[in-house]
């Protein structure tokens, strides 16, 4: 096939692939409470210029959430850690520095050069919406979260196969800021 052939294909092919599915009721709905978590994953967010790649591990247990981040192969970068009872976060960098913020955007902020919306991402990981803030939501074939928007957010799921229950990649718009995530494991907490 030509390679002017070829593109009206993959366009259309493309188009198809933004088509929605239709909202259908999910069989169990979000987590009605914060349920603990622990995963390994990786991050790339994008905001005009400015980029970054990470690893990371991350364990939730609200009010608290620990993060070890890393360089894609692997070196410590810096910890951080919450407890949005407080509220406070701290980061101890691998280069000996020490900072301390309200909030854990504020420290990505410090760290990276952008905030990462982190708190919401507790929930957001899990295929819910956050609680206490309006939403909006597309559930797919399976009845999972396929598209959710909240915040000034649009974050988009996909899963390892049909029967996962978790996303194993979230696609998040919020402005111009565009992260990629993925899931590689999630471990009992």
């Amino acid at each position: 096939m030509s390679r002017a052939a070829t593109f009206p294909l993959l366009a259309a092919l493309a188009l198809a692939g933004c088509a929605s599915a239709p909202s259908v009721a999910p069989p169990a709905g979000p987590p009605a409470t914060d349920e603990p978590f622990a995963v390994d994953g990786r991050l790339s967010a994008r905001r005009g210029s400015e980029a970054v790649s990470i690893a990371f591990t991350w364990t939730h247990v609200s009010p608290r959430d620990e993060f070890v981040v890393s360089t894609p192969l692997g070196q410590t970068v810096a910890e951080l850690s919450s407890d949005a009872s407080v509220p406070r976060a701290e980061m101890r960098a691998a280069d000996g520095r020490h900072d301390v913020a309200s909030d854990l955007a504020t420290l990505t902020e410090r760290l990276v050069g952008f905030p990462l919306p982190l708190e919401a991402l507790a929930w957001w990981a899990r295929g819910a919406p956050r609680a206490d803030a309006p939403h909006t939501e597309e559930i797919d074939h399976a009845g999972r979260a396929g598209v959710l928007r909240q915040d000034g957010c649009e974050i988009g799921y996909a899963y390892a196969d049909d029967a996962a229950r978790r996303p194993s990649r979230l696609d998040v718009v919020c402005g111009e800021l565009v992260l990629r995530i993925l899931l590689d494991r999630w471990r009992a907490t």
